[in-house]
Parts: C-alpha cells; sequence; structure tokens
C-alpha cells in the first residue's frame, strides 16, 4: 500500500471529541471519579483532563477492523491508556520535565515518591482492565493471550528506556541507533494497542500480527514526526521545546544532520548537546544550525518509509471505515511541516 496524501493535522483532535473519544473519556472519568482515594486521586490527575486518547481509539478501532464488536473492548482499550500515562509519569521524572499538557506534572504537583507509585499503580491497572474484558463476554484465551503481549510490550519499553539513556551525549551514534529506541519505547505499545484489540475481537493469529507490525512502524514513524515537529513547528510540540537538549539527548533530525554536516557545524552541535541547556536563546540556535543543515527532509523520508511499512499491515484486512481511520493514522503521522 502507499501513501496517497496528508490529512487535517486536526485528525487527533477530530478522534478525541468523537462518538468513540467521548465514550472512553465519560468511561474513563467513571473509572476515576473525583472522590477516589489518595493514590487513585494522584491517578486521576494523570489521566485526566485526557490526551488525545490515540492507542484507546487504535484498540477500538483494531477490534472493529476484524468484525469485533468495539464496546466489548473498551476496558482493555482504557488499559492502554493507563499503560500510556504510566510512562509518561515515568519519563516526566527521568528526564526532570516540569510542565505536561499544560500544568504541573505528576511529580511536580505530588511529589516525587507518589509520582512513582502513582505510575506503577496505573501499570497494575492496566492489566486489570484486560481482566475485565472477561466480563464483556471475551473468551479467556483471548483475554490470556493479551496480557502476554501487553507484558512483552512493557518489557520492551524498558528496554527502549535503556537505551535512550545509552544515547545520551551520544551525537556521533547511528541514526539505525536510535530507530531501535524507536521501535523498542514508542513502537511496542503502538504493537500492543493493535495486536489485543484484534486478539480480543477473535482475529486470527495472523490478522492479529499483521496489525502489531501494523502498530510498531507506526510507533517509529509517530516519533519521527514528534522529532521533527520540534525543530520544525516548536508550538506544536506536545512536548518542553528545551527537554531533549537539555537533557543531551540527541534525536533523530540531530543524528541526521550530524552525520551529513562539515565539520564545524560537527563541533557546534556537539557542544551545543554537551552543555546541556534548555535556555529559549540556545535552543533557538541549535534549531537554526539544525536546520541548515537540511536534515529534516532526511528524516521525513524515515517517516514515510516507515508509514508505508505500517499500510503494508492494513493489506490483508477488508476494506471498511476502521480500516480507513487507521491508514488516516498513519497519513497524519508522516505530515510533518519541515
Amino acid at each position: 500500500m502507499t501513501i496517497t496524501g496528508p490529512v487535517p493535522l486536526a485528525l487527533l483532535d477530530d478522534l478525541a471529541h468523537s462518538r468513540t473519544g467521548e465514550l472512553l473519556h465519560d468511561a474513563l472519568a467513571a473509572r476515576w471519579p473525583s472522590d477516589s482515594d489518595e493514590l487513585n486521586a494522584i491517578a486521576r490527575y494523570a489521566l485526566l483532563p485526557a490526551g488525545k486518547f490515540l492507542r484507546p481509539v487504535m484498540t477500538m478501532t483494531a477490534a472493529e477492523a476484524v468484525g469485533g464488536e468495539p464496546s466489548q473492548v473498551l476496558p482493555a482499550a482504557l488499559a492502554m491508556e493507563y499503560l500510556h500515562v504510566a510512562t509518561l509519569t515515568h519519563d516526566d521524572i527521568i528526564d526532570g520535565d516540569m510542565v505536561r499538557r499544560g500544568r504541573p506534572t505528576v511529580h511536580v504537583a505530588h511529589g516525587l515518591a507518589h509520582a512513582i507509585v502513582a505510575g506503577d499503580h496505573l501499570i497494575f491497572a492496566a492489566f486489570t482492565g484486560l481482566a475485565e474484558c472477561r466480563e464483556a463476554g471475551l473468551r479467556d484465551p483471548a483475554v490470556v493471550e493479551s496480557v502476554a503481549v501487553l507484558a512483552e510490550a512493557g518489557s520492551d519499553l524498558c528496554r527502549g528506556q535503556m537505551l535512550e539513556a545509552r544515547l545520551v551525549g551520544d551525537i556521533t551514534a547511528e541514526p539505525e541507533t536510535y530507530l531501535e529506541m524507536a521501535r523498542l519505547k514508542t513502537g511496542a505499545l503502538f504493537r500492543a494497542v493493535c495486536q489485543i484489540g484484534a486478539l480480543l475481537a477473535g482475529a486470527s493469529s495472523e490478522q492479529a500480527a499483521a496489525l502489531g507490525r501494523y502498530g510498531s512502524d507506526l510507533g517509529v514513524a509517530f516519533q519521527i514526526r514528534d522529532d521533527l515537529i520540534l525543530f520544525a513547528d516548536p508550538d506544536d510540540a506536545d512536548k518542553p521545546t528545551g527537554s531533549d537538549l537539555a537533557n543531551g539527548r540527541p534525536t533523530l533530525p540531530v543524528l541526521v544532520a550530524y552525520q551529513t554536516s562539515d565539520e564545524d557545524t560537527r563541533l557546534a552541535m556537539g557542544a551545543a548537546l554537551a552543555r546541556r541547556s534548555a535556555e529559549p536563546a540556545e535552543f533557538d540556535e541549535f534549531r537554526a544550525l539544525l536546520m541548515a543543515t537540511g536534515a529534516l527532509q532526511g528524516c521525513s523520508e524515515y517517516a514515510t518509509e516507515f508509514g508505508r511499512r505500517a499500510l503494508d499491515g492494513l493489506a490483508g484486512l477488508a476494506p471498511s471505515h476502521s480500516v480507513d481511520l487507521l491508514t488516516g493514522i498513519v497519513q497524519w503521522a508522516v505530515t510533518t511541516r519541515p
């Protein structure tokens, strides 16, 4: 399959406000009420107001794409949001980020120890969500297999975090190393949300595996898009613009720019990364240096290639609105503003 063209950049906002998005929001608010005990209240703070619900929407869409009833996998879809938000909570601690979704991060608002525990709590809640699918009448073998898929994805996430830590300060790293990190840290959860939605809906092992490959490749394209937007249009970035630079963490555009630049530019980029400063003026200077290398276009080509691979995972599915939506998410992911 080929990528036919861009889709509106507001696609994810549209999904969050769709009927499925509203169903997810209502179920999430009911599951984590405002009168919760302290631990659940901190988890609620992390979860609500909700983000774009991309991963849970994809779980329900994958279920529908193989002929299932999306509402039956609602607890699993919420579980995917729990795990995603748990990783964000822990990432913010590791990175020292102070703001998430326009307000203080969990560890800033509630303290470091409570944030760690709340993140752990959300991870266990994710497995509880999968178990709740039995109450919706889904088969035990599918639930058990889904638990195994989620556990494997969680282990990959941890390996991706470790690999990202090894990349800190290494501006000479190969882009392929970064792509492997993205496959583990970002692609693993995208793989799981699609595979779990399919398995719970009664998909064949071949269909579930194909949707898993779709999710994995989409996750890499999604990560590349995030990296590109950070430099191409910082105002549209989902994370603090100076976070990676402040942590000495080279993203794909930085690694590609370093490989294709002259010695003077390499020295300037290396020095900027080594300073680990998130001051706006220094970020703007670093951004201008990177933009001048033309590396963003090369990274766009990486994203497009992973987008094509993702679409190949949909090739065996019957045409449907849900498949169109999964296709549109890929097209959105490879749309950037270099």
